[in-house]
C-alpha cells in the first residue's frame, strides 16, 4: 500500500473518530490481504484516537479444536466465538463511563488467544477490528455486521496473497511444504467464502503490491 492511499484511508478514518461518539471500523478480507498491518497503521497514524481489537482473539483453543475434531480446519468460521465476538463488539460500542474493556489477542507465536490483552478505554473514539468473517452473514457471524459503523474490505492479488500468506506461516514456525499445503486446502477455501461478504463492505480497497 503506497503513501497516498494510507494518508487517504487514515483521514477517513480520523473522520470516522471526530463524530463525537464511539464508533467502530472493521477491515475485512482474506487471509494474508494485509488487513492486520493496515489495522496497526491507522492507530500508529490517529495517535490515542483508536485502539485495534482484533477479531482472531476469538479463536477457540486448540484443546477444544481438538475436542470437537476441527484442528484440522483452524481458521475456518465454526472454528471461533463468533457469539462472543458480536457480544464483544456490542459492549464496545455503547462504553460506559469509566469502566475500561480488556478484549483478547491471538498471540501466532503460542497459536492461541490470550484473555485481557487489549485494554480499551471509555474515552477513546474509534475501535478498529479486523479479522476474515466481519462480513460473513451465516450463524453467529450474521449479527457482527450490525455493530460496525463502517466496513472496508482489502483486496489483494491472489497470487501475492498466497505467496505473503505462505511466508508468514513458515516465519511462525511451519516447514514450508506444510506452509503450502495449509495454505491452499485451508486458507485459500477461507478465503473463497470471505469473498462472499464483500458487497457488505462501504468501501473496497485494492491493495498494491508494495508492503502490506
Amino acid at each position: 500500500m503506497d503513501a497516498r492511499q494510507l494518508d487517504a484511508l487514515t483521514s477517513r478514518a480520523r473522520q470516522l473518530a471526530a463524530t463525537g461518539r464511539r464508533r467502530i471500523l472493521g477491515i475485512a478480507g482474506a487471509p494474508g490481504a494485509g488487513k492486520s498491518t493496515l489495522a496497526a497503521e491507522l492507530v500508529a497514524g490517529l495517535g490515542g484516537s483508536a485502539v485495534l481489537v482484533p477479531m482472531d482473539g476469538f479463536h477457540l483453543a486448540q484443546a477444544e479444536l481438538h475436542r470437537l475434531g476441527r484442528a484440522d480446519r483452524k481458521g475456518a468460521p465454526d472454528t471461533f466465538d463468533a457469539a462472543g465476538y458480536a457480544a464483544l463488539l456490542a459492549r464496545l460500542r455503547a462504553p460506559a463511563p469509566g469502566v475500561v474493556v480488556y478484549a483478547p489477542a491471538f498471540d501466532r507465536a503460542l497459536e492461541e488467544a490470550v484473555a485481557g490483552s487489549v485494554p480499551v478505554g471509555p474515552d477513546v473514539p474509534l475501535v478498529i477490528t479486523e479479522g476474515n468473517y466481519l462480513l460473513h452473514d451465516d450463524g453467529g457471524w450474521a449479527a457482527v455486521r450490525t455493530f460496525i459503523d463502517e466496513a472496508w474490505f482489502l483486496e489483494l492479488d491472489p497470487v501475492v496473497r498466497v505467496r505473503r500468506l505462505v511466508d508468514r506461516h513458515v516465519r511462525f514456525g511451519k516447514e514450508r511444504p506444510y506452509a503450502e499445503r495449509w495454505v491452499r486446502e485451508s486458507d485459500e477455501a477461507n478465503a473463497r467464502l470471505v469473498a462472499r461478504g464483500a458487497h457488505r463492505a462501504d468501501l473496497v480497497i485494492p491493495v498494491g503490491v508494495g508492503p502490506v
